[in-house]
């Protein structure tokens, strides 16, 4: 049995040095056991989430069922990563963000929201994109107000403001700029494989196919959860270009899109009424995912 690698990277956040110090050394057994736990949790939790907030049709399990299947659809995607661990907080951001539209005390909510973008950004650096995720959706979700966009950009600040004043008190400030994101364009891959571009190609077609579906529903859904799936949207679209636009990042951290992925491929696997498509879609992830574990454990 080959054991997802534990993947972090230097000066990429608290994540990476948690699972260096503690999680890297571990035997195979523990980080097999840990890897799926992680997945079958955030996959029931998404769909916990997405069930309350009534955006499909009807209760279902569809959601956590794409979230399993395409977290194996990249073999880099099939480790431990600091982009695992940080959509729990993708998550949680969510949850907060859905709660935005016409809520009675929104000036508390929006500044745990950005405590939890804050927070964030220390723990896992390419989150830092989070931030553009919140303004988007708050613009999306609530009317201009001034006094709102201040709150959330100080909850932001605050991880930062606590941290300076940790290092300045330890004399260790000078440190301060390793916790800061590196933005920098790049090409996360250097070689491209034909197991590569099939695994992508579906990926695509099942994304696809879920914005068609959730096109056609979208017409007939009150305007609160049209907005909750604007947010969704405005994560996925901010979400995928996180491998192009921070350094050394590499593809597992396209692994925080699976979050909206998965949500948008709950349409394509429940909305259908004849469930030709849905089963070729599936089946097709199925064959990819056998096949890349099949070459992972040939090589």
């Amino acid at each position: 049995m080959n054991a997802p690698l534990v993947i972090t990277n230097t000066n990429d956040g608290v994540f990476s040095m948690i699972l260096k110090n503690y999680f890297s050394a571990l035997p195979q057994t523990p980080l097999f056991v840990l890897y799926h736990v992680l997945i079958l949790v955030q996959a029931i939790r998404l769909n916990m989430v997405l069930s309350d907030l009534r955006m499909f049709q009807s209760t279902n399990y569809t959601t956590a069922m794409a979230y399993v299947l395409l977290s194996g659809m990249l073999p880099q995607w099939c480790n431990i990563s600091p982009a695992l661990i940080a959509n729990f907080l993708l998550i949680w951001l969510f949850i907060k963000l859905s709660r935005l539209y016409n809520h009675p005390s929104p000036k508390n909510l929006l500044f745990n929201t950005g405590l939890i973008v804050g927070m964030s950004v220390v723990c896992y650096h390419p989150t830092a994109i989070l931030i553009l995720v919140v303004l988007f959706a708050l613009a999306v979700v609530r009317p201009f107000k001034l006094p709102e966009w201040l709150i959330l950009l100080m909850g932001i600040l605050v991880p930062y403001y606590f941290l300076a004043s940790w290092l300045f008190l330890t004399d260790n400030l000078k440190t301060f700029s390793t916790y800061l994101p590196y933005l920098q364009l790049n090409i996360p891959l250097t070689q491209w494989s034909i197991p590569l571009v099939v695994s992508l190609s579906v990926l695509l077609i099942v994304l696809l196919a879920g914005l068609y579906y959730w096109q056609i529903s979208n017409k007939r859904m009150v305007i609160q959860i049209r907005k909750n799936w604007g947010v969704m949207m405005v994560m996925l679209l901010i979400l995928l270009p996180i491998p192009f636009i921070f350094l050394h990042a590499g593809i597992e951290s396209a692994l925080m899109s699976l979050v909206p992925l998965a949500a948008f491929a709950g349409n394509t696997f429940s909305y259908p009424r004849r469930l030709v498509l849905p089963n070729i879609l599936f089946w097709l992830s199925v064959l990819v995912i056998i096949y890349n574990n099949w070459l992972f454990i040939k090589n």
